[in-house]
């Protein structure tokens, strides 16, 4: 079967990015991680690409005067190893809106929260502070706008009443390590198209579009 080539953009650990690998090492899983590319040379989940084989990257954004050179940098890495998707998982910068057009559809990120809700930083301790009883995360296709586009995939998980920031972190990491695999198949398998700002699948495939995780 053809496997969609596909870069893990990362910046830390890597947990998420392992998932992913673990996913594409199935025979039958259409996505190939043909490059795992790290903006922070320390990062821990370069490591984890070097031990199953997969080719890695560092363009570290001090190297360069502005966004513009840096993404540059990375578009001439992203080409060259023949990506056709981008899933960033944990990649700690911010896109210019010309970058996100070059790669319009085709480059996914996971945020830990159900879009729309608590878009940006602090996620975890502030849906605590709030006192919200369900939260999870989610997995959308890229578009300028932070933590905005096109959702694929959600996971939900409780939010239990002695819950701090970091217990309620764990729990949604946990499902973010079912979501994005299975958000990443129905895209590099044609399963999922996008249309607009909505992303669609056959009603067969509906069922892949939501993880719940205890």
């Amino acid at each position: 079967m053809r496997k969609t080539k596909t870069a893990v953009l990362i910046s830390g650990n890597g947990s998420n990015l392992q998932a992913l690998l673990d996913a594409a090492a199935a025979p039958d899983y259409p996505a190939e991680i043909v490059l795992v590319l790290s903006n922070k040379p320390e990062a821990y989940g370069l490591t984890r690409a070097e031990e199953v084989g997969v080719k890695t990257c560092v363009v570290d954004h001090k190297s360069f005067d502005n966004r513009e050179k840096f993404e540059e940098s990375l578009h001439v890495k992203l080409l060259e190893a023949g990506v056709e998707l981008i899933c960033l998982a944990g990649f700690m910068r911010l896109f210019t809106a010309g970058f996100v057009e070059t790669w319009r559809d085709k480059i996914l990120n996971i945020h830990p929260s159900l879009l729309p809700s608590f878009k940006g930083l602090n996620v975890h301790q502030r849906m605590v502070d709030t006192g919200v009883k369900i939260a999870g995360c989610t997995v959308h296709v890229v578009r300028p706008e932070m933590d905005d586009g096109p959702i694929i995939g959600q996971a939900a998980v409780p939010v239990l009443s002695d819950d701090t920031a970091d217990t309620l972190a764990a729990r949604i990491l946990k499902a973010e390590h079912k979501l994005y695999p299975a958000c990443l198949k129905l895209i590099a398998s044609g399963a999922a198209r996008i249309d607009g700002d909505r992303v669609v699948t056959p009603e067969g495939d509906a069922a892949a579009m939501l993880v719940t995780a205890s």
